[in-house]
Order: structure tokens, then C-alpha cells, then sequence
């Protein structure tokens, strides 16, 4: 039986996967729990894995396995059942999902366009135009117009999107605050960074301490659209 910070750190990461694909970072998960260190997600991320909901992943730093979620909650809570739970893969402060997906729904997959590559790092060229197609589970993107993009580069890292990693982007021209977009500044650069809003300027975020943080004035940003998947071959 978990306790209840235990409980709610699992939850947390479970429903975030569930959302956007993407689980959230140590810092997130502390303002989460209200926890006034990392140090205190390190001990509860360890409980997990000793009563084997988590499990490390060898030669990768911090990566774990969400095995299994609990049947019931947390001493002092609720008892509320789950049920029809998908193991995901956490890799990295953020990670990625990768979900179990069953055979029929394989033959239901939706094919979209990949545009090119995109950076994540070092500025490249603006989107290309359309070079092949590959199926997505229609889970992962819901309703509107999707394409997929080819990440060059290592900025984006602790959100765990790494060098030649596909990421699923819902096309829009509008973003909130806190979101992964594909930003095309000056029409000419196309990058992918975490948007950020400093008053009327545009702040184009990392996640990678070696990169700075590139603000603009709002009519040099143009927002492409925002992630909402990410695919990457073993």
C-alpha cells in the first residue's frame, strides 16, 4: 500500500502522460506535492520503484518504467479502483510515452505528413515541405490538423525530446504560456522551444541549461503550432 505522497507522485505523472504525452519535470512534480526540495520526489520516486511501480532503466540517467498503478488509493484516502492501464516508458526530468498500443487499433492508425526537420539547438532552416508520411494512433491526436517534425539538436533535452526524435505537432497559430511550439521567427528560422510571455515580448524557452533564452518582440514570433506527441524508434 502506497502513502498518500506516494500515491499522489504516480497519479500526478500517470495523468500527465495521459494529457499530453509528455509526464512532468522534478520541479513540477514538487510544486505539485508541495515538497520544498527535489530531494523529497528522489525518495518517493525510490519508494515506488522498491514496491515495484517503477522501475530504473539501466544506462540511462534518472529513466524509469511505470509498471503497474495501485488497485486502490493510499492509506487515509478513498478507495477508488483502477483499471485498463498502459505501461509508459519516463526517460529524462520529463520523458516520453511510450504506450502500448493493441493490434487492431495498430490497423486504425492515422497517416500524417512529416515536414522536415526542425531545431532543437542550433538554428536550421525554416519547415520543410512535405517528404513522407507515418501512422499515428488516433489517441495521440485527437481532433484538428497534425503533422510531424524531425528534431535536430539537444536543447530540448529535459523535456526529453532528443536529437532525431519525431515529434506530433496540432497546427495553430495561438499557444499558451508554458507550451512546446514550433515558433518560425523572422519567417525564416523554425525552432522548437518552450514559449514563454514576458509582457508584449515573446520569450522561446530551452530545456537544456546550455542554451539561453531568446526573447522577441511579438511580430517576429509566429506560432506554428503546439507538440502534443512524440515518437522515437529503439
Amino acid at each position: 500500500m502506497l502513502t498518500r505522497k506516494q500515491h499522489e507522485l504516480l497519479m500526478f505523472i500517470h495523468e500527465r502522460l495521459k494529457e499530453s504525452g509528455i509526464p512532468p519535470s522534478f520541479d513540477e512534480m514538487k510544486d505539485a506535492l508541495d515538497l520544498k526540495s527535489k530531494s523529497g520526489i528522489h525518495r518517493l520516486i525510490k519508494a515506488l520503484e522498491e514496491r515495484g511501480f517503477i522501475r530504473r532503466l539501466p544506462n540511462r540517467a534518472r529513466a524509469l518504467e511505470v509498471i503497474r498503478m495501485p488497485e486502490s488509493t493510499v492509506v487515509g484516502g478513498t478507495a477508488r479502483g483502477r483499471s485498463g492501464f498502459s505501461p509508459a516508458v519516463i526517460e529524462g526530468n520529463l520523458g516520453r510515452q511510450r504506450s502500448a498500443v493493441p493490434a487492431a487499433a495498430a490497423n486504425d492508425a492515422i497517416a500524417i505528413p512529416v515536414m522536415g526537420k526542425i531545431a532543437a539547438g542550433t538554428p536550421i532552416e525554416a519547415i520543410q515541405n512535405h517528404s513522407h508520411s507515418i501512422p499515428v494512433p488516433p489517441e495521440m491526436i485527437g481532433n484538428g490538423e497534425h503533422f510531424a517534425l524531425e528534431i535536430k539538436g539537444d536543447s530540448m533535452i529535459e523535456a526529453g525530446i532528443f536529437d532525431g526524435d519525431t515529434v506530433v505537432i496540432r497546427r495553430s497559430d495561438t499557444a499558451d504560456t508554458g507550451d512546446i511550439v514550433v515558433a518560425l521567427v523572422d519567417r525564416e528560422e523554425a525552432t522548437l522551444k518552450r514559449l514563454r510571455r514576458k509582457g508584449a515580448s515573446v520569450a522561446l524557452e530551452a530545456a537544456n541549461p546550455a542554451y539561453e533564452t531568446r526573447i522577441f518582440g511579438p511580430d517576429r514570433v509566429q506560432i506554428q503550432g503546439r507538440l502534443v506527441g512524440l515518437i522515437r524508434r529503439y
